[in-house]
């Protein structure tokens, strides 16, 4: 591992707030289970929840490097909710889970070394690099491939887009797919020795907000305000992306990172909102139909997609009286 793997690492472990679910909590404290590090990235999940806890709702995240760890966590009964991907899951397993909330839509790029893979027929038998297994990046790829007429060969697993990004500069990986903040970044260091590749114009969701059945049943009211300050932060976030940097600056959030990093917080939104990653409505029934199409061509749901249920698999009525109350 090279020097600037090791430094990437370090910071993802300063910006993260690792809690063990070993020892459970006061039974008034929500277990959150974050399938991801806490950073710029996932800062509005964070600043929701705080909210959230302003009104009464106390909780601890737990942060896992892979978003299967924190589905698990949900599904053993170790956490009440989850920000993840649970779908194929949920269907295979008819786990006792339901999605609440749009967190985040995937709007993700395919970039890959230009001397190795100009195009995508060059990527045909070749190794790609993916978030996790399961991911919403190994989606991506797998409609990618499909459409392109190509398999790939070898799959490996790098968390975060961030540490991706150094591979790929490294030279340990030719080929992966990055998010729309990385995939800048990679254009801004790495010049024109890297290629963007003809990527999806239909976003499907990245993470999901997602609750256990039997805890929504027990926690109507913590569930309501949850879902509710999700719900108006991203109202707000939609008409000025500047609310996130004013309420980390407010709460102190994100404070060991380095300034350069906290730096790029208003302009991470902004651009967010701009490409389409965020949903100021917080999906709900539109959202889950263009999940199903997704999820279905990408091989982790088993369709037909118009077969496939809303009710299934999210738990509508918390967003529905939250849109309502807010006017969203």
């Amino acid at each position: 591992m090279t020097a600037s793997s090791h430094a990437l690492r370090r910071l993802a472990a300063v910006g993260a707030l690792t809690l063990t679910l070993a020892a459970p909590a006061a039974a008034q404290t929500v277990q959150i289970a974050l399938g991801d590090t806490v950073s710029v990235e996932t800062l509005a999940v964070v600043i929701a929840f705080e909210r959230a806890k302003e009104r009464g709702v106390d909780f601890k995240l737990t942060s896992f490097s892979k978003e299967d760890l924190a589905i698990q966590a949900v599904v053993n009964g170790q956490a009440d909710i989850g920000v993840a991907t649970p779908y194929s899951i949920m269907q295979k397993t008819k786990a006792p889970v339901r999605n609440l909330f749009q967190v985040t839509r995937l709007v993700f790029f395919a970039v890959a070394d230009k001397n190795a893979h100009p195009d995508w027929k060059s990527l045909d038998g070749a190794a790609m690099t993916f978030h996790a297994r399961g991911s919403g990046t190994e989606a991506i790829g797998n409609i990618l491939a499909k459409r392109n007429n190509i398999s790939f060969g070898q799959r490996n697993y790098v968390a975060g887009s961030e540490n991706r990004i150094v591979a790929l500069l490294n030279g340990q990986i030719k080929a992966t797919i990055l998010d729309l903040a990385n995939t800048n970044k990679l254009k801004e260091k790495g010049g024109e020795r890297f290629v963007v590749l003809p990527s999806l114009d239909n976003p499907a969701s990245d993470e999901v907000l997602f609750a256990r059945t039997d805890w929504m049943g027990k926690n109507a009211d913590k569930l309501d305000i949850i879902v509710e300050e999700f719900t108006r932060l991203w109202a707000e976030m939609g008409r000025d992306p500047g609310v996130i940097e004013r309420e980390r600056t407010k709460r102190n959030l994100l404070k060991d990172l380095p300034k350069e990093v906290v730096a790029d917080v208003t302009k991470f939104y902004t651009d967010g909102f701009a490409a389409g990653m965020f949903n100021a409505s917080g999906g709900g029934a539109a959202a889950a139909k263009a999940d199903f199409e997704f999820y279905v061509e990408a091989g982790q749901l088993e369709g037909p997609a118009d077969k496939l249920k809303v009710e299934d698999f999210w738990h509508l009525a918390p967003l529905e009286k939250a849109a309502k109350k807010i006017g969203s």
